[in-house]
């Protein structure tokens, strides 16, 4: 370690502490057997990277139908489905008098929120899934459902492992 990031280290005793706190997660982890890390996660692989889930994150432009309670738990409903998650519970909130759902979707393998502000045809969602489930597949079905003019996705491998 250089004179400099020692000093660094002196001066900022948070940065030491994460790092302690790191070591020792990684010591944790190491003494627990391989049975035990299998039985507790439900981590998947894909390109060669170990990932507890992904998490797509999505904007919709100039959508339409955003202000429908009925038609957006619907179309959870059909995200849960294709995607092959297990819905727990779902969670919808209305905005009035402007429009505007807010909600989620528990599902086994993580959520699918929303949050909606039809007057401007945008709406911001979350789905995250972790173990077998595929909520890439989500996308195809929220293209049909609210028809936007534009969409956006970013894929988070969340909790990856290379």
């Amino acid at each position: 370690m250089t004179q400099q990031a020692r000093r660094a280290r002196r001066a900022d005793p948070g940065a030491r502490k994460v790092l302690n706190f790191e070591l020792l997660r990684q010591d944790a982890v190491a003494r627990r057997s391989a049975n035990e890390q299998q039985s507790l996660d439900f981590f998947t692989e894909r390109d060669g990277l170990r990932f507890a889930g992904a998490h797509l994150i999505v904007d919709l432009h100039g959508a339409r139908r955003l202000n429908e309670l009925e038609h957006i738990e619907t179309t959870l409903r059909r995200c849960v489905d294709v995607a092959g998650a297990t819905l727990l519970h779902i969670h919808l909130h209305p905005f009035e008098p402007n429009g505007g759902v807010s909600g989620v979707a528990v599902l086994a393998e993580s959520h699918i929120s929303i949050h909606s502000w039809p007057e401007a045809g945008y709406a911001a969602l979350d789905i995250f899934m972790c173990g077998n489930a595929k909520p890439q597949r989500c996308i195809e079905v929220l293209l049909e459902a609210f028809a936007p003019a534009r969409i956006g996705v970013e894929e988070i491998l969340r909790g990856c492992n290379p």
